[in-house]
């Protein structure tokens, strides 16, 4: 059984790798695409239509919520989770507003991160 099909946007190379290979080890994820922004999520996302973005805030170019409206435009079934270091109350109604459905930051412990995943992935957020 695949599961919920995730894409990993983060520009922390160490980070995104890490988070890969850990969720790679969690029944009912399969991590599909892993890239570094929001410009290279809205392409990856246009040609794998994963379930799931798991994606950062703070990265250049385009930011979380400028990313979210863009892919959310070409993979309008695909449901966005902000994960990110930090975020102020205006950031986090910015990336919502442009369609995330929940925004959690990566001091959460692991098993709370799969669990959001899964469930945005079911179709809860």
């Amino acid at each position: 059984m695949a599961g919920v099909r995730v894409v990993l946007v983060e520009d922390n190379r160490l980070f995104r790798e890490t988070l890969e290979l850990l969720l790679g080890l969690r029944e009912g994820i399969e991590v599909v695409g892993s890239v570094d922004g929001g410009a290279e999520a809205v392409a990856v996302c246009g040609e794998l239509r994963p379930d799931v973005v798991v994606i950062d805030y703070r990265m250049p170019g385009l930011d979380g919520a400028q990313a979210t409206r863009e892919l959310l435009r070409v993979c309008r079934e695909t449901r966005v989770i902000c994960l990110t270091a930090s975020i102020t109350h205006e950031e986090r109604e910015l990336v919502l507003a442009a369609g995330a459905v929940a925004c959690i930051t990566k001091d959460e412990h692991l098993d709370r991160i799969v669990d959001s995943i899964l469930a945005v992935g079911a179709g809860a957020s």
